[in-house]
């Protein structure tokens, strides 16, 4: 008999929607746009399992205080409040932030809550508990900042929509190993990208995702080099059309390869593969990017 926790394993396993650079930079630029000025009226803490400060802390500390804008670094999101304050958001598979009207039904998932002005709120949803919320100082107000207290945070690689030449991008993939699918998901090389995306640029780039990294010819590192973000500036423009004010919601529909295993590729008409394994799906096209599955 399969008990109740290794269900809640086996449906997590394939979860595959996490809020990637693109997500989470039109959510930046929303919030920006929107919540410029706004007061902190209110803050309830619903799930206390995602927050890495102490709930009383939060719940005391940051009503009253003004929103100045929200930052984006990798696959994190960081709003910064007045009084050298922040919130970092590592939303991970299932997090996601949604600006609604304050009398809107607070769903089963929400865990934190901030009340606006304007009878505005702010809420950070997570039905499954996997994401994390940092309330830190950030040493705008010459105290000491504590960017250190968000694991992983620190070691993030440049951002995968900066500017990063050609030069810096190959010196920086020699020192990775294994497959490039792996790879580009990992924050220390290029940060923003998680699983959806990397099988998208590894599609337009033509490389097959089980490619070693060190076997990687000149002109496929230049279309690598080239796609990363070329692929992820289309998507944002895209998503900037897409999700209007449901920010909490993913928009993943016009992706061409990523989640669409049978389906014809839109390059070769061939079916597209799709595999799951090591918690995450693979989708891609074996005429567009031939190589092989190896085992280590």
């Amino acid at each position: 008999m399969v008990s109740g926790k290794e269900v809640s394993i086996a449906r997590l396993r394939y979860i595959d929607d996490m809020p990637e650079a693109p997500d989470l930079e039109v959510i930046k630029d929303y919030l920006n746009a929107e919540l410029k000025h706004a007061q902190v009226e209110s803050c309830q803490v619903l799930r206390p399992t995602v927050i890495r400060s102490l709930a009383a802390e939060v719940t005391a500390d940051l009503p009253g205080r003004t929103f100045l804008d929200a930052q984006r670094r990798g696959k994190f999101l960081t709003l910064r409040f007045s009084g050298g304050r922040s919130l970092v958001i590592n939303p991970m598979l299932t997090g996601a932030l949604q600006h609604c009207r304050e009398s809107e039904r607070v769903q089963k998932k929400t865990c934190l809550a901030l009340g606006l002005g304007g009878s505005m709120a702010l809420r950070y949803l997570d039905d499954r508990q996997i994401g994390k919320v940092y309330y830190i100082r950030n040493g705008e107000d010459d105290s000491e900042p504590q960017d250190d207290l968000v694991p992983q945070y620190t070691g993030l690689g440049p951002d995968v929509l900066s500017y990063i030449s050609f030069e810096e991008f190959q010196a920086r993939l020699k020192k990775f190993n294994g497959e490039i699918k792996g790879v580009l998901t990992r924050g220390a090389f290029l940060s923003g990208i998680g699983n959806a995306y990397s099988d998208e640029i590894l599609f337009a780039a033509g490389i097959s995702p089980f490619k070693k990294c060190k076997a990687l010819k000149p002109d496929e590192l230049q279309a690598l080099h080239t796609q990363c973000r070329q692929v992820l500036e289309e998507a944002t423009e895209t998503l900037r059309t897409r999700m209007g004010s449901d920010i909490h919601k993913k928009v993943r529909d016009f992706l061409k390869v990523h989640n669409k295993g049978g389906q014809p590729c839109p390059e070769c008409g061939g079916n597209i593969t799709q595999l799951k394994a090591n918690q995450r799906i693979t989708s891609y096209c074996r005429n567009c990017q031939p190589g092989f599955l190896t085992r280590n």
